[in-house]
This record gives C-alpha cells, sequence and structure tokens, in this order.
C-alpha cells in the first residue's frame, strides 16, 4: 500500500512552535518535489510550502514566510514543516503531498500538481 502519514499536529498557544512529519511508505519521495497545505473549516486548501527533490528550490506562501520552513531527508523518506510563531489564523489540517515529476525543478503551489496526498494532521492554535 501506498501512504503518505503526517504526525506532529497538536494544540499550541498563539507564538508557539510544531514540527510536522510527513513519512512515506510504499513509495518514494526521494526524486520528488514535497509539498505541505493546509484546510482550515469552511475554507478551501491553500498551498504553504514546497521543496524540490534537490533542495534546491523552495517556494512558501507569503503567510507563512520567515516562520515555516520545510525540509526534507530523502534518506528517511520524509518531509517536515517547522512552524515557528503559530498564530490563530494557521489553524488547519495540514497534508502534505508528492509532486507529479520525477526529478521536477518546480516547486508548484496548485493541488492538481501532486499526485499523493496523506490524510492530515490538525494543527490548532490558540489564542
Amino acid at each position: 500500500q501506498v501512504h503518505l502519514v503526517e504526525s506532529g499536529g497538536g494544540l499550541v498557544q498563539t507564538g508557539g512552535s510544531l514540527r510536522l512529519s510527513c513519512a512515506a511508505s510504499g513509495l518514494t519521495t526521494t526524486y520528488y518535489t514535497m509539498g505541505w497545505f493546509r484546510q482550515a473549516p469552511g475554507k478551501e486548501r491553500g498551498f504553504v510550502a514546497a521543496r524540490s527533490w534537490s533542495g534546491t528550490f523552495t517556494n512558501y506562501a507569503d503567510s507563512v514566510k520567515d516562520r515555516f520552513t520545510i525540509s526534507r531527508d530523502n534518506a528517511k523518506n520524509t518531509v517536515y514543516l517547522q512552524m515557528n510563531g503559530l498564530k490563530p489564523e494557521d489553524a488547519a489540517v495540514y497534508y502534505c503531498a508528492r509532486g507529479r515529476v520525477f526529478k521536477g525543478r518546480s516547486v508548484p503551489t496548485i493541488g492538481s500538481e501532486y499526485d499523493y496526498w496523506g490524510q492530515g494532521t490538525q494543527v490548532t492554535v490558540s489564542s
């Protein structure tokens, strides 16, 4: 079976930090762009961050720049999202996803450019 499994979500106070992990099984993420998206209640899923397979290219939503960092450990087939300075508006279900293109150079912000998705992990930020 093919899985992307997110973990690390939880409840944190405003200004706090969390590190999300996305572990892959049954598929490789090594040569694919990996991205993070989020969806808050009543809102559409939105792009958060992406990192190319080589690590050369990254992309962040304006709302999370300078606060969130996407990283990856290809040896562990795992991607991370370090979230600092969390705000109530960051509360959402966070999803990781694998890009469609083998050794692609792009770090797309559109969900349709990703083919495998995890089930999500909930992040709640108290004010």
